[in-house]
C-alpha cells in the first residue's frame, strides 16, 4: 500500500465492534425482526414467481443488494453470540442465546432462499420482457402451454 493512498480506500474488514452481554435481548429483538423481515420478502418473491415481469430491475436488484448484506452480515451476528456463550452467567442468558441460535440459523437460510429466488426471478424482470423480440415472447408462451419433458414425468 502506498503512503499517499487514501484512507478507507482498502477494502479490509473493519474489526466488528464487539457488544456486551447486556445487548443480548436487544441483538435478539433485532434479529427475530430481520427473520421477519426475510420470511416476508420471501414468500412476496414466492407470490412474483410465476409472474416475474412484474418486478422490475430496480426492485430486483436492491433485494439483492440488501440480502448480499445481510448474508455477509449473519457471520458477525454469530460471532458475537458465541463471544456471548462464553461470558453467559446465568440461565436465562443461556436460554436466550439458543434462542439466538435458532434464529440465526433461519436467518443464515432465508437469506439464501431470497438471493436464490430473487437471482431466478432477475431473469424475467420487465426491462428483461421489454428487450425480447415479439418473435421470442410469442415463442414462450406458446412453449408454456405444452407438457415438456419434466412436465410429463420422463
Amino acid at each position: 500500500m502506498s503512503k499517499k493512498q487514501k484512507p478507507g480506500s482498502h477494502r479490509a474488514q473493519p474489526t466488528p465492534q464487539w457488544q456486551p452481554i447486556a445487548r443480548l435481548p436487544a441483538l435478539h429483538h433485532h434479529l427475530s425482526g430481520m427473520l421477519e423481515a426475510g420470511e416476508e420478502q420471501y414468500q412476496n418473491l414466492l407470490e412474483a414467481k410465476p409472474k416475474p415481469w412484474m418486478l422490475d430491475d430496480y426492485t430486483i436488484n436492491r433485494v439483492i443488494k440488501a440480502f448480499t448484506g445481510w448474508k455477509r452480515d449473519v457471520p458477525l451476528f454469530e460471532a458475537q453470540e458465541q463471544r456471548w456463550e462464553r461470558q453467559a452467567e446465568t440461565d436465562a442468558q443461556r436460554a436466550e442465546l439458543e434462542q439466538m441460535r435458532q434464529v440465526l440459523v433461519k436467518l443464515r437460510q432465508v437469506t439464501e432462499n431470497v438471493l436464490t429466488l430473487s437471482e431466478e426471478l432477475k431473469r424475467g424482470t420487465l426491462e428483461r420482457q421489454l428487450a425480447k423480440s415479439d418473435a421470442e415472447l410469442g415463442l414462450e408462451v406458446l412453449l408454456r402451454g405444452f407438457p415438456t419433458r419434466e412436465k410429463r414425468g420422463l
